[in-house]
């Protein structure tokens, strides 16, 4: 009798103990969080994608992570949001800078722009090489600015609002680097 119970208790117990892959998503064969902290706030997973360039190289898979109550079309706002990014190939921290200016410029106005450089050119020192499995994040906490971190470790934080919206823009804005992966993001696909 106590053999059977016990038994009885060892089969509930993992019945009832969430798995690990209901705590992760998978894109592309990289996993991703369903949730994450931002200093003191929980984000939950908006939505996970993957960017190819040229229609076959996989760049990268990405998530984004918002508060549960945010809707996609407030995510340029001075909400906190976390974008992860797991790269498939290496690439060189000038090369991030190159296309950050880029795309920044993309969705910003010649004036915003302009306003923003300093702090552009500050996160563009900030990039480090990446090879194939490292994770960029960027993290944004309201009042406290844009942090960037390779890896779990932290290289920087950029102020402003005004930054976070350019910067996010890169991916979330009315021009990102890809449509699709931005739909994917937002869940409009």
């Amino acid at each position: 009798m106590i053999k059977k119970l016990c038994g009885f208790l060892i089969v509930m117990l993992v019945v009832a103990t969430p798995s690990v892959a209901s705590l992760t998503v998978e894109v592309d064969g990289v996993r991703f969080d369903t949730t994450v902290d931002a200093m003191d706030q929980r984000l939950h997973l908006h939505g996970a994608g993957l960017l190819k360039y040229m229609v076959f190289i996989k760049a990268y898979a990405g998530a984004l992570y918002l508060p549960e109550s945010i809707p996609s079309d407030h995510v340029l706002k001075p909400v906190a949001k976390q974008l992860v990014l797991e790269y498939f190939h290496p690439i060189k921290g000038e090369d991030f800078a190159k296309a950050t200016r880029k795309k920044i410029a993309d969705n910003v106005t010649a004036d915003q722009a302009d306003g923003l450089q300093s702090r552009i050119d500050n996160l563009a020192a900030l990039y480090r090489d990446v090879k194939p499995g490292d994770r960029y994040a960027l993290t944004y906490v309201p009042g406290e600015g844009t942090m960037l971190s390779l890896n779990g470790e932290t290289l920087g934080t950029i102020p402003g609002d005004d930054f976070s919206r350019a910067v996010f823009a890169i991916w979330l804005g009315d021009n990102p680097i890809d449509h699709k992966f931005k739909d994917q993001l937002l869940r409009n696909s």
